[in-house]
């Protein structure tokens, strides 16, 4: 009923019709200004309550919609696709917050009032033409209740158990008080909650068929700190490799290493099946849209059905996000707690909107979770006393983490057949990898560097770096672990292993000289004296016996290259030529 401007306004505002300060809770606020509701069905003031406390926050959150598309429609461009640079300073000014708003969010607030013009034949006045009323779910907002209605304590016994009374009706209709009665309800406590925790009334809701519980819980936790850290955890965003990350250290000297290899978290099989879903949304969003077109009433039915089909569709894609989100925000955290990492590097993305890389490119990349992992991260690392801080992303990818020398990248050496610039050489240090390796370190070194600058944003309270200052800059490269030596190298044995001496690769003397009549038998073979160059091999099956001449050069495998010794691989020693006796002379190969 209070699903307009008017309404929204006046709550948002904050002030009653007396000018007093509206409740910070949403069910005291609407009674405050007078907005009650009417039940058929006896029931406590604690379940009106809950109804209240939601309807409250719905209207709450719409505030923030209604400014932007007022903001919007307020400077409509001349083309929508395409706004120049005033009118994107124009729509800025008029949205609260508008310079810290990423340009996506605009756009497709545009899209949406186009597709509304396209099929009104004009556009909305404001967001409550726009969108529809939003649909209640199902669930019991406990938060709005107190021990009349519900309590909740963790077990004596068990650490691991809670035990949740509320008050519940026997009848779907009750019509006296004496149709409620109490109820005890088990709840198994997850491992992420503390023995030392404080746990508040949950949100109870259906999904599958349960009954889930969304439990709240306080503990304490250490405090975070802005500067002052050695040990830095640097998160590189990717696409099929959602994360790149790895630690870094800051010494006393004021150098910067790296702590590890790094690590990556791989979602390709996710984004696969996401892929899959969108596709499957936009060809039953076509035939919805047929459908339409051909304004047939024989066809409500199956317009119906796609309409709930869509649905189901968007609820699988919203919980395999979600789903994504909390498993990469965990595995980040992780590796900052197994690293002894006291604060998380991440590029601050928020402006990115993908462009320029064909159209199915840019709706993976638009389309990703990074907002959500942003949020998930934020909210696991305050659990364990660890900060996280967005840096610019200004040449992360680009310049070498060892020297700042720009990179030159190539396909990967191990996957030659893969399409993509993987790789990155850089040409003043050396220094060669992937690039999203290369790109936490970037990240890490840059936030050890900057700590200084880390302040903290008053819209949003997350802690931020904005600018990069040159002179940091150039103390942000990641130097060689030092090599450990030893400090007593004295002598204290004998340098040489005491072994026998092996046996020579090749034959040191010449072979010794048959009786008389008989020219020495050589095991290389006969070799002329007046040549001087032995024949080379046709093949390695050849009548006569050769071998190759004496060479310095790189080892060649291959027997008819190398003239066919006694093996495919071996080389013989070359001919050594034997002194003449004084009875008689003996030449190798002929007889005088």
């Amino acid at each position: 009923g209070h699903w307009n401007t008017t309404d929204v306004d006046v709550l948002a505002g904050g002030q009653d019709a007396g000018g007093r300060k509206l409740p910070s809770n949403a069910w005291m606020a609407l009674r405050r200004l007078g907005w009650t509701v009417s039940c058929e069905a006896k029931v406590n003031d604690r379940i009106v309550r809950m109804a209240q406390e939601q309807a409250g926050r719905a209207l709450r959150s719409v505030k923030w919609r209604a400014d932007l598309v007022a903001g919007v429609l307020a400077f409509w461009p001349d083309d929508p696709k395409k706004r120049t640079g005033e009118e994107w300073d124009a729509v800025r000014a008029a949205i609260p917050g508008g310079e810290y708003l990423p340009s996506s969010v605009i756009r497709s607030r545009t899209r949406q009032i186009t597709g509304f013009e396209r099929n009104h034949g004009r556009r909305p006045l404001d967001v409550f033409e726009l969108e529809p009323t939003p649909r209640v779910p199902r669930m019991l907002l406990l938060a709005a209740c107190d021990g009349q209605q519900a309590t909740i304590e963790s077990s004596q016994l068990e650490p691991t158990k809670a035990l949740l009374r509320l008050q519940l009706p026997t009848r779907p209709s009750p019509q006296t008080y004496r149709d409620w009665t109490w109820v005890e309800c088990s709840i198994t406590l997850p491992p992420t909650v503390a023995a030392n925790a404080m746990i508040h009334l949950p949100t109870l809701r259906i999904a599958g068929g349960k009954v889930r519980a969304d439990l709240a819980h306080t503990h304490p936790v250490p405090k975070i700190q802005r500067t002052g850290h050695t040990v830095a955890l640097g998160v590189d965003w990717g696409l099929n490799t959602l994360l790149s990350a790895g630690a870094a250290r800051l010494h006393d000297e004021g150098q910067i290493t790296d702590v590890g290899a790094g690590a990556q978290f791989r979602a390709a099989g996710v984004l696969a099946k996401q892929y899959r879903l969108r596709r499957i949304s936009e060809r039953l969003h076509a035939k919805t849209d047929h459908y339409d077109r051909l304004a047939d009433p024989s066809l409500d039915g199956r317009a119906a059905r796609l309409a709930e089909e869509i649905r189901r569709v968007s609820a699988r894609r919203s919980n395999l996000n979600d789903a994504l989100a909390w498993s990469a925000a965990r595995w980040t955290v992780d590796q900052a707690v197994a690293a002894g990492a006291t604060v998380i590097y991440l590029e601050d993305l928020r402006s990115m909107e993908a462009g320029g890389m064909g159209r199915t490119q840019n709706t993976r990349l638009s389309q990703t979770v990074r907002g959500q992992i942003t949020d998930h991260v934020r909210h696991l690392a305050a659990e364990v006393g660890i900060a996280v801080v967005t840096v610019p992303p200004r040449n992360t990818s680009k310049h070498c983490p060892a020297c700042l020398t720009p990179l030159r990248h190539r396909k990967a050496p191990d996957r030659p057949t893969v399409p993509g610039w993987k790789w990155a050489i850089c040409p003043g240090c050396g220094w060669q990898g992937d690039r999203d390796q290369g790109a936490w370190r970037r990240i890490a070194a840059r936030g050890l560097a900057h700590q200084t600058k880390t302040v903290v944003d008053r819209t949003s309270g997350a802690m931020v770096i904005h600018a990069v200052v040159d002179a940091m800059e150039a103390k942000s490269v990641i130097t060689a672990t030092p090599k450990t030596h030893r400090t007593d190298r004295s002598k204290t044995g004998p340098t040489r292993p005491r072994t026998n001496r092996l046996t020579p690769g090749r034959r040191e003397v010449p072979s010794p000289t048959r009786p008389l009549g008989r020219a020495g038998q050589r095991p290389e073979g006969h070799a002329p004296t007046d040549r001087t160059r032995l024949p080379r091999a046709a093949h390695r099956h050849q009548g006569v016996t050769t071998i190759s001449t004496h060479t310095t050069s790189r080892h060649r495998p291959r027997g008819a290259a190398l003239g066919a010794g006694f093996h495919l691989h071996a080389h013989a020693s070359p001919p050594r030529w034997a002194q003449p006796t004084p009875d008689h002379t003996v030449r190798i190969g002929s007889l005088s």
